[in-house]
């Protein structure tokens, strides 16, 4: 039986403040999934039009599902936040894309009339779970040169980049990551990133209770000084540095993604309108690289060019990756457009729960730029992937007047 396909909207998106993984970090003592509790509660708050009852999936991202990140995280989480038991979740896990993937598949359900409303997000807790807690990864997969083993380690592979295209020099991933602190630093100065941060009360048997209300990364004020006296942890005189790099975090984000027949028939707010997506794979050993034929795959599904990409917010899990998405497309380290509030290098990055930050971001940069129509968020995903979601402007004069792919 034929069937119409649905438009799927972002109607809200949160995310806790990033802290710094390890024993000094503000989340030192907090368990992972109160952190993205915290977000999927904040969510429902702020929105009261939204039945509990009207929530119909909550899917949950974790690259390290173990402990607090481990057993169904999403239907955890949604008892946990109050939903009805009636309300399933599951979790998800596509390392740094998991909330992203998150979102695309909630997004499909509602595309095809399965749903009308889910939650979607992720959370790390880095400190208590490091990347790779607990595997036992088959070795046939360096055994058998299936991969290099470099491909394993994340830092490895944006040296691996480096060597690829020698043009990118750490010159200038070290000037992209102080633009990405100033930006950041600016945006909280005028009061930006606020409105999306849901305040975390943590507690600590020696240091007692606290209260998480900005990020704990950002390193305001740094120098390019500064960041040339780096060591490379990752190969002797090479390129990538805690300063060039996103560092290790703890975090979680959440969103509420719908129909677009259900949030008018509800009055949820209509942010942005997902137009196309795509996932796709490359070397494992140049994984930053990835973003680029996602972004590619994904304007070819929606009728598009980088042309009409108005706004990006890219992934800053190394400055080498975006700098190489950016000079494929002819597009300037420095240009306006990429990452307005700065990104992962000064904000922290607790690998599954950023997508939902990348969109969060976005959805806010629409409401300042109504003259954009298509804005774009992508980042590398480790094992050797890209992904990258393409969305539309709901304030933009010719929002939804044409056919382009939902």
């Amino acid at each position: 039986m034929p069937r119409a396909l649905q438009e799927v909207v972002f109607v809200d998106g949160v995310r806790t403040p990033f802290g710094k993984a390890g024993e000094k970090g503000m989340y030192a003592q907090t368990r992972a999934d109160d952190l993205v509790i915290k977000c999927i509660r904040e969510l429902l708050r702020r929105h009261p039009e939204l039945p509990k009852d009207r929530v119909e999936e909550v899917a949950i991202a974790a690259t390290t599902q173990i402990g607090d990140q481990g057993l169904t995280l999403g239907r955890l989480a949604a008892l946990l936040s109050g939903l009805p038991n009636t309300t399933p979740g599951y979790s998800i896990d596509r390392m740094c894309a998991g909330a992203m993937t998150a979102v695309t598949n909630v997004a499909s359900s509602i595309g095809v009339g399965a749903i009308d409303v889910a939650i979607a997000g992720g959370v790390e807790h880095m400190g208590r779970h490091p990347m790779g807690e607990g595997i036992d990864a088959n070795p046939r997969i360096i055994s058998e040169r299936i991969v290099d083993e470099s491909a394993l380690v994340m830092g490895k592979t944006a040296e691996n980049l480096h060597d690829r295209f020698p043009e990118l020099t750490k010159a200038r991933c070290d000037a992209y990551a102080v633009n990405s602190q100033r930006k950041l630093a600016a945006a909280y100065a005028a009061g930006r990133v606020q409105p999306d941060l849901v305040s975390v009360a943590t507690r600590h048997v020696e240091k007692g209770w606290g209260l998480a209300t900005t990020d704990e990364p950002p390193r305001p004020g740094t120098t390019l000084e500064e960041l040339g006296a780096l060591k490379t942890p990752f190969r002797p005189h090479g390129n990538v540095t805690a300063g060039n790099a996103a560092g290790l975090n703890d975090g979680a984000t959440a969103c509420i993604l719908a129909s677009e027949s259900a949030a008018a028939e509800l009055g949820l707010p209509v942010r942005m309108r997902l137009v196309s997506h795509a996932f796709v794979g490359v070397e494992p050993e140049v994984m930053g690289i990835g973003p680029v034929p996602a972004a590619e795959k994904a304007l070819r599904k929606a009728g598009l060019t980088i042309e009409d990409i108005g706004l990006f917010e890219l992934n800053e899990a190394f400055a080498i990756q975006v700098i190489a998405f950016l000079d494929h497309f002819g597009i300037a380290d420095d240009d306006e457009r990429v990452n307005p509030w700065g990104g992962a290098i000064a904000t922290g990055h607790p690998l599954a729960s950023s997508g939902v930050r990348l969109m969060s971001q976005l959805a806010r940069h629409f409401e300042d730029h109504p003259e954009v129509r298509y804005g774009l968020t992508a980042m590398c995903i480790g094992i050797g992937m890209g992904g990258c979601v393409i969305w539309e402007n709901p304030h933009h004069a010719d929002y939804g007047t044409d056919g382009t792919e939902a």
